[in-house]
């Protein structure tokens, strides 16, 4: 309890700590100084982008061709930079009053429209997928047009957001209206325009910090999530192929890829850059934090496909096993690893902090994903100890390390 004469003040690592009410309506302002963390309400909003992804992975699972696999990693792409860009906005700007609520939770039901539509695509889901997504936007620039009238110092930056919110919604609006080909076209315009905010925010914008703390927890928690759906697809494969002892063991082996990537990812690579980035003062306006965020589509698109590669080799352990099974799994892997070098490299600014370890990993996957042409229970095993082999040359590499990690 307070002291006589002073009033509590909530926590900002809660939503509502020590059972304060949540504000109707506190304006935006620049929280990159405070103490804070993920919110309940973030984590919440997260659970709609894990149902995109499970859906766009089954869509994938019964069309393994690189058609496929190419509608797989757009969709993945689109799902990952809507959850970007609210992110970044909230790591920013969030002061979680009603009407903020409200927006957000708007913005999670549009998530879920894109999650119920992404696996009908490119077929009859395409409207609804495209309504969902304008949705996100225009909630995302209406949160931007709240924070400019607050914000009056950071008006130029919010400036760069909200234009090309605005211009991304618009383009995805039209594509309503246009054939096939076209459609995806404005969908890819529209993406790229709006990923070049963060870029053009720090090569010409003011300086607008990021919070560097609230930053790597919630990209390490969408790790987690989509990482989570490799231990799905293990649940299903054991459960489809009735527990079949090869389907198990091989299950067995697909969790420990995952489980060693999860440590190669926090207690490692991760680790190392999430050090490096908060040790920046100047981390927004030296470009590491705009690697560190990039970096992270071909690591999370990398543990979405690995999810579809265990499931197929769970199903298919002795053979029959596609070559876009293999290469979920292989590819996953290496976009994965090829992830960890882009963050890690771009927070240390410097490709050697990278070489050997991770990168030496990658060439070795690629090769058995040529050469898995025979048993998948063979390569299955092979890449099971190579990746407790990354694991524990890149703790060997940790402790020999003079940087010290908050990981333990």
């Amino acid at each position: 309890m307070a002291p006589d004469g002073e009033r509590a003040q909530p926590s900002d690592r809660d939503d509502n700590a020590g059972g304060q009410r949540t504000p109707l309506n506190e304006p935006p302002r620049l929280r990159t100084d405070d103490n804070r963390a993920a919110s309940r309400l973030e984590l919440f909003y997260d659970l709609a982008y894990v149902l995109v992804i499970h859906q766009i992975a089954i869509a994938f699972n019964k069309d393994l061709t690189w058609h496929g696999a190419a509608v797989f990693a757009g969709l993945f792409a689109i799902t990952w930079w809507s959850w970007v860009t609210m992110t970044l906005y909230a790591n920013r700007f969030d002061t979680n009053d009603v009407i903020y609520r409200v927006l957000k939770l708007g913005a999670t039901f549009a998530v879920a429209v894109m999650a119920a539509s992404a696996g009908s695509i490119p077929s009859s889901g395409v409207a609804a997928f495209t309504v969902g997504y304008v949705a996100t936007r225009v909630v995302l620039a209406v949160l931007y047009a709240r924070a400019w009238v607050h914000i009056i110092d950071s008006r130029p930056t919010i400036n760069l957001y909200f234009a090309t919110t605005l211009f991304s919604s618009v383009l995805w609006t039209a594509s309503l209206f246009t054939p096939a080909p076209v459609t995806y076209g404005l969908w890819a315009a529209g993406i790229l325009i709006e990923a070049a905010a963060p870029i053009a925010a720090t090569r010409w914008g003011p300086d607008v910090p990021l919070h560097l703390d609230h930053l790597p927890e919630r990209f390490g928690l969408f790790v987690i999530l989509v990482l989570g759906e490799s231990v799905s697809a293990i649940v299903l494969g054991m459960h489809d192929t009735h527990w079949a002892l090869s389907s198990v063991v091989v299950a067995g082996l697909g969790f420990t890829i995952a489980a060693a990537l999860w440590w190669m990812y926090f207690d490692i690579g991760g680790a190392e850059a999430k050090t490096l980035l908060q040790a920046d003062d100047d981390a927004h306006s030296s470009g590491r934090a705009d690697s560190y965020i990039y970096g992270h589509l071909p690591l999370t698109l990398g543990a979405a496909l690995l999810g579809v590669g265990i499931e197929q080799y769970v199903l298919h352990p002795v053979g029959e096993l596609t070559a876009g099974g293999r290469w979920a799994l292989c590819g996953g892997l290496a976009l994965f690893v090829a992830g960890v070098c882009m963050v890690l490299a771009g927070s240390a600014q410097s490709w050697r902090a990278v070489f050997p370890w991770p990168a030496i990993a990658i060439p070795a996957v690629v090769v058995v994903g040529f050469v898995d042409n025979a048993i998948p229970f063979t390569s299955a095993i092979f890449l099971a100890i190579g990746s407790i082999v990354a694991v524990v040359t890149g703790i060997v590499r940790r402790r020999q390390s003079a940087m010290k990690t908050t990981e333990t």
